[in-house]
């Protein structure tokens, strides 16, 4: 195995895991938890 088929594999895992947590993050049921978390500044004293 040659270390740039090495880079190209983390390199593609990478970019999958970020698109997961893209997806994870703009899925509709963690709306709500977002949008409370976000409001979490404003309601402190």
């Amino acid at each position: 195995m040659d270390i740039n088929i090495l880079r190209e594999i983390v390199t593609v895992a990478s970019f999958a895991t970020f698109i997961g947590i893209v997806g994870w993050a703009w899925s509709r049921r963690n709306r709500s938890g977002f949008e409370e978390a976000a409001r979490i500044p404003f309601e402190q004293d």
